[in-house]
């Protein structure tokens, strides 16, 4: 069943030189060594496959006779021996697809990988865009303060106002100045998050998008879409067929192993008569056969694949269950925060139109001054609030484009 869900969708407007969230992912990507760990990881699975496909190496023997042992056609003196094992016919085939099969799993493992980088560089982004935008709006409370405290303290003199209504105002000064400071001193610990994902100094500034455009976009998703194509499920799936080719591999090295081999004999001359062949050196072509006897350990492996079968199952089964439930968080958190930010453009609006009629009113009578601070603060709270809302919903969406392997 289909869902539809509404969301907000935010358009990054960035200068034109400068880097957009996609530009740091790529950095990301190149350069995150858990990232490029995943990688060479996948990589070394590659090198397992013409390892497991290959042939023993053969076995080259020889041997000296100290004592000579005397043939018709003379004495040995030495016999050099080589021999090839084959395993039973596709035994390497099987090896080999099963280490393939494995290393496709550790790409789609690296996916993942990445995917979640992604998500982690938006998670880390996205608040130094929270930072930037609070400490601007303290600083346009300060300025707005500020001018209130003029106001008030020009009242006083003139003999309409009071001066708890400027020392009200110098409270509330001295409290967003310190709340400035603090804000200011908060970008340190988040650039240096951020550029850790990215393997870069600690205090390398970034681009932060100085606004955001609000559309109403419906994007249809679907829970069932997730087990079509994701890198996790994906991977596991690649592991029981892994599992189930090396079953068969173990099979067949449970059957026995052919070998050819060649044994070259030198032989010497005879000195005390004339035969035929005299001192013509031997060459025998050999076969060999394993006799695999002791079956335990093949059993053992056969075994050994099918509880391997049996778990990548499960654990996939595991994941998809997981998968489903992060899906319905991610869309619930993408329509809370959707609905916070619409409530908090309601409330900053009929706050602004509060504030206008208070301070007019004031500017009048010199009267109710709290009321019209209190209102600067609530205007403050609802502002903030909303730009919160906006970061936790670009991280809702980062999360869900994660949860969903959305490219």
């Amino acid at each position: 069943m289909k869902k539809v869900v509404t969301i907000i969708f935010i358009l990054t407007s960035i200068l034109s030189n400068g880097q957009t969230l996609e530009d740091y992912f790529e950095i990301a990507a190149g350069n995150n060594p858990g990232l490029l760990s995943q990688y060479k990881d996948f990589e070394a699975a590659l090198q397992k496959v013409p390892q497991v496909k290959a042939l023993p190496d053969p076995n080259l023997s020889f041997g000296y006779f100290i004592s000579p042992v005397e043939t018709r056609v003379g004495p040995q003196k030495a016999r050099f021996s080589l021999t090839q094992m084959f395993p039973w016919f596709g035994t390497l085939k099987a090896q080999g697809d099963a280490a393939a099969l494995m290393a496709e799993a550790k790409y789609q493992s690296f996916l993942d990988a990445r995917n979640k980088l992604y998500y982690e560089v938006s998670a880390a982004y996205f608040p130094l865009y929270e930072l930037k935008e609070w400490v601007r709006i303290e600083e346009d409370n300060i300025a707005i303060l500020e001018s209130y405290k003029t106001v008030s303290n020009t009242k006083f003199k003139n003999g309409l106002g009071s001066l708890v209504d400027v020392l009200r105002v110098d409270v509330l000064l001295k409290e967003a100045r310190t709340n400035l400071g603090i804000l200011k001193h908060k970008e340190i610990p988040l650039l240096a998050s951020f550029n850790k994902l990215l393997d870069r100094k600690e205090d390398e500034q970034i681009n932060i998008p100085e606004t955001f455009g609000v559309n109403v976009l419906p994007i249809d998703y679907t829970k069932d879409s997730l087990v079509v194509d994701h890198p996790l499920l994906n991977s596991l799936e690649l592991k029981v067929k892994a599992a189930e080719v090396s079953e068969r591999a173990a099979l067949k090295q449970g059957l026995p192993k052919v070998g050819i081999g060649l044994d070259y004999v030198m032989v010497d001359k005879r000195t005390d008569m004339v035969v035929p062949d005299n001192g013509k050196d031997v060459l025998m072509p050999m076969v060999t056969l394993s006799l695999p006897l002791f079956r335990g350990k093949y059993r053992a492996a056969e075994k050994e694949a099918q509880l391997m079968q049996e778990s990548y199952a499960l654990q996939k089964k595991e994941v998809t269950n997981t998968l489903k439930t992060n899906y319905e968080m991610a869309v619930f958190d993408i329509r809370q925060q959707t609905d916070l930010i619409s409530l908090f453009d309601e409330q900053i609006m009929e706050s602004e139109q509060a504030l206008n009629l208070l301070f007019t009113a004031y500017g009048n009578s010199g009267k109710d001054f709290e009321e019209v601070l209190r209102m600067q603060q609530q205007l403050l709270k609802y502002t903030k609030l909303k730009i919160s809302a906006l970061t936790q919903y670009e991280i809702a969406l980062a999360k869900f484009n994660y949860i969903t392997a959305k490219k």
